[in-house]
């Protein structure tokens, strides 16, 4: 070990299903030394970032669509009565459902 030009040494906790999964994929490759598989890894493999605030924003917005269907559903079970305007903004709340999701479909191509 005095001739080791790899001064240092970097460990990584893993739980048990994490490690079999590791050598599962160092099996793929055909690998069985570790350090030089996890030393490839890190320095050549890439991580994939996804932008997710588009569905963010969807899932704000279904929030609040929500939030007015329930207040309608509320109001008709404590009175008993469908309310013309009440089936309107539901109708109104299912179009900009589609609208989000529409606009999201068509920023993603």
């Amino acid at each position: 070990m005095a001739n080791r030009t790899r001064k240092f040494v970097l460990r990584v906790p893993v739980m048990p299903e994490e490690r079999a999964m590791i050598q599962e994929k160092m099996a793929q490759l055909g690998t069985r030394n570790f350090s030089a598989y996890a030393r490839k890894m890190l320095i050549d493999g890439y991580v994939v970032q996804v932008d997710t605030s588009d569905i963010r924003a969807q899932t704000a917005e279904l929030q609040k669509i929500g939030v007015n269907v329930n207040q309608i559903a509320r109001r008709i079970n404590s009175t008993g009565t469908v309310y013309a305007q009440d089936v309107e903004d539901i109708k109104g709340a299912l179009a900009q459902i589609w609208q989000l999701q529409r606009s999201i479909l068509s920023s993603q191509r």
